[in-house]
């Protein structure tokens, strides 16, 4: 009997199977086309074979990452979601599968990752609380750099920096997506009618965080808000595909490690706790020593003898 195939991503919270727009696109394509993963939701991506996530390992070809590379692995598997569709159907999941990485994907790296409020009080937040120490102390800040470095690269411009001009073009852009996507879903269950195929799992991986994650500034979720189709579109995903998530409103602030990781248990939680404080110990002394706020004098054990010896002299004269 053949191995069976493992995908491994983020684990999920706010009521989502995953919080990671990438691994909501595979899971979501995996349970449409009914490929039968072994899924791992972990939170730590070098825990997973290609050190990033969502990431497949396989007999064949070994490990895969990138949402289209996996899609196009089950499909070689017999696990294909687009069987039926006519080859206008297959076009149009191309083009809003584009339209979306083109207009709307940038948004919402902005949206989680660079603005400020939304990063400090939520992005950030939610990986420094689920990520194990000592990953968690400097993680969130090298994938917030790199997801700014792929902001740069989908935008074409390796000079973009973040600012109001900048979010005011993305959200336009993403906004227009949005209504576009809404007019194409019609009255429709899914986007060709009764049975999803990859563009649902691309449209779900895309709009069911920003549906579910509460954002302090919500510009994006309110529009979505507003598009009673797309809301309902992810709703019902959430309901028929992932029923023991779809229902879980389960706030972030309790941190559980669905790879068995130290903060599974209390003895282990106390200890990272611990760990963390003298870490944190450390790091304030050594910048002390190193801004001279706290000098350190050290003492020749030579001179010391001949210090003592002459105050015992002296005290006995």
């Amino acid at each position: 009997m053949a191995a069976p195939l493992e995908l491994y991503c983020w684990r999920g919270d706010w009521g989502l199977p995953s919080i990671d727009t990438e691994c909501l696109t595979v899971l979501a394509y995996s349970k449409f086309a009914g490929a039968p993963l072994k899924i791992h939701k972990i939170t730590n991506p070098w825990k997973s074979p290609t050190g990033t996530l969502p990431a497949l390992k396989t007999r064949e070809e070994g490990s895969i990452s990138k949402p289209s590379n996996i899609i196009i692995h089950l499909r070689k598997q017999k696990y294909n979601a687009d069987y039926d569709l006519s080859a206008k159907e297959g076009a149009d999941t191309l083009a809003f599968v584009s339209l979306l990485e083109e207009k709307l994907l940038p948004a919402l790296i902005y949206t989680q990752w660079v603005d400020s409020k939304n990063y400090v009080d939520v992005t950030r937040s939610w990986y420094a609380e689920n990520i194990s120490f000592p990953l968690n102390f400097f993680l969130p800040n090298r994938m917030q750099n790199q997801q700014l470095e792929k902001l740069r690269l989908v935008r074409g411009d390796p000079m973009l920096e973040p600012g109001e001009q900048l979010e005011k073009e993305l959200y336009r852009d993403a906004l227009e997506c949005m209504t576009l996507l809404s007019q194409r879903l019609g009255s429709h269950k899914f986007f060709f009618g009764d049975f999803p195929s990859s563009l649902d799992a691309y449209v779900f991986g895309h709009l069911a965080p920003l549906l579910k994650i509460k954002l302090p500034n919500g510009k994006l979720q309110q529009h979505l808000n507003s598009l009673d189709n797309l809301r309902n579109f992810c709703s019902n995903i959430l309901l028929l595909y992932f029923p023991s998530t779809g229902q879980d409103n389960s706030s972030h602030k309790t941190p559980t490690h669905a790879d068995g990781s130290d903060f599974d248990s209390e003895p282990h939680l106390r200890r990272n706790q611990i760990l963390s404080a003298l870490f944190a110990f450390g790091a304030m002394l050594g910048y002390a020593i190193l801004t001279g706020i706290v000098s350190i004098e050290r003492v020749q054990p030579q001179r010391a003898l001949q210090a003592r010896k002459r105050a015992d002299d002296e005290e006995a004269d």
